[in-house]
């Protein structure tokens, strides 16, 4: 298992990340969703509460240049389901699940960004917590080594999630140019401490200059009530 924190600090530009998983003492299930940003587009902006999720918005509008992927609902929530992604597939995994679909038949009709030579991977994750029990799944949808002509699409599912672990899914494996995307499974992290210190934890550790916004919540599994965190650069 991985610290959480040394991972952070040892890459300078994970660009956007989630984390699932669940609390030391178990009562919680556990969502932290980051973004960061090299160009002044991508560095102005802020999260907002929307509804029982979060939207990005613009922190200085007049400064605002493409909005396409960089405006979008992070994180929806329907029913039982908490939903969280990198991107306006957010939208997608809501509809979806509405019509009855599973989280990975929502997401087979979208691909990674197109943003080349990037390519930038959409990552998604959907946390399920009823009547007590809890699983979450997570989704790397990304281009073929940078090949744009082909989308690779994994899913990875989580059942009853083990108490202090988490799941840790990034868009990038490092800095460079261009990205390279993330590449194997969701890194298997700890998780400990209230949403304050954790919260502290993951805004402490991601570089100084690239980090944007952090959002993170805490989900008591036996009620479904929930706390969040929200943490932006610009203020």
């Amino acid at each position: 298992m991985l610290q959480l924190d040394q991972e952070l600090k040892s890459n300078e530009y994970p660009g956007r990340g989630i984390v699932m998983g669940r609390s030391a003492d178990g009562k919680y299930a556990v969502t932290a969703y980051f973004i960061m940003g090299r160009s002044s587009n991508s560095r102005n902006r802020v999260f907002v509460e929307e509804g029982e999720g979060i939207r990005t918005e613009a922190f200085d509008p007049s400064k605002l240049e493409d909005p396409s992927l960089i405006i979008y609902a992070p994180v929806r929530v329907l029913n039982h389901d908490t939903i969280v992604t990198n991107g306006d597939q957010t939208d997608t995994v809501y509809d979806g699940l509405a019509r009855g679909e599973t989280f990975e038949q929502a997401l087979r009709g979208r691909e990674f960004e197109p943003d080349g030579p990037n390519y930038t991977p959409r990552i998604s994750g959907v946390m399920h917590i009823e009547k007590g029990s809890y699983d979450f799944a997570m989704s790397i949808l990304k281009s073929n080594d940078g090949d744009s002509s082909c989308c690779n699409r994994y899913t990875f599912a989580y059942d009853n999630p083990a108490p202090g672990e988490g799941r840790f899914l990034h868009t990038y494996m490092h800095d460079g140019n261009p990205l390279p995307s993330f590449a194997g499974e969701p890194k298997k992290v700890a998780i400990s401490g209230t949403i304050d210190s954790f919260a502290e934890t993951v805004w402490d550790s991601l570089d100084a200059d690239n980090k944007v916004s952090l959002f993170v919540r805490y989900i008591d599994i036996a009620t479904g009530e929930y706390e969040t965190r929200i943490i932006n650069k610009n203020r």
